[in-house]
Parts: C-alpha cells; sequence; structure tokens
C-alpha cells in the first residue's frame, strides 16, 4: 500500500565485516562504486562506515523503471565474493517496488517502508 506514487525505490542494506576481512571489504566497494557511477538509473549510491569500522550500511536510490540494469550489473559480478566478507543484518526498502523488484528483495528478507509524507530535492 501506498500513500503517493513515486517514480523511484531505495533501500539501505545494513552490513557487519567479518573479522579479518575490512581491506578486502574496502577494496570491493571501491569496485562496486565504480561499477555503478557509470549507470544512469542510480541517483544514490552512498557507502556509511560505524566509527570503529565493523558496520556498514549502503543506500542507494534508483528511477524505479531502471532499478533492474544497474543492480544486476553489480550484483551477479559481486555477490559471491561478498557473501564472504559480510553479513547482512538488515535490508529496508523505502517506497512501492514493482511485483519484479519486490520479489527479488523479498528474498533478501526485506522490510518495506511506503512514503508517507516529505520531500526531496
Amino acid at each position: 500500500m501506498s500513500c503517493e506514487s513515486i517514480d523511484h525505490v531505495g533501500w539501505q542494506v545494513e552490513l557487519a565485516v567479518i573479522p579479518g576481512a575490512l581491506e578486502a571489504f574496502r577494496e570491493l566497494t571501491a569496485e562496486m562504486v565504480a561499477a555503478t557511477r557509470g549507470e544512469p538509473n542510480v541517483l544514490i549510491y552512498e557507502r556509511y562506515v560505524s566509527a570503529d569500522c565493523s558496520l556498514f550500511t549502503c543506500r542507494a536510490v534508483y528511477r524505479l523503471g531502471g532499478w533492474r540494469c544497474a543492480f544486476t550489473h553489480v550484483w551477479e559480478s559481486i555477490q559471491q565474493t561478498l557473501r564472504n566478507l559480510v553479513v547482512r543484518t538488515r535490508l529496508v526498502v523505502y517506497s512501492t517496488p514493482t511485483a519484479e523488484l519486490g520479489e527479488t528483495l523479498d528474498g533478501f528478507g526485506a522490510t518495506y517502508f511506503f512514503h508517507f509524507d516529505g520531500f526531496s530535492r
């Protein structure tokens, strides 16, 4: 259920770095950011880290109709490596995903939040 129609979808993934994997995760993160930078349907792609570098959040916002190419382009190339470096602790999806995207994100245990009020520029 959505209170209003929006033309983008975003998510935030919270990750715990496996002990000893920080440097490899930093390198993979740099590769992921570089690979995603040229994707025209990616509106926001940011990484944040806790003070002790043990937890990361990855925030991404995609044009609703263009998420598949941008997401799969990066995900398919790094998924196995990423699974060896981090443990996903939470995935929060913002907005109403398409049925196809919802099916994909459900496989990651997503929690959905729908737009209620506010704006972005």
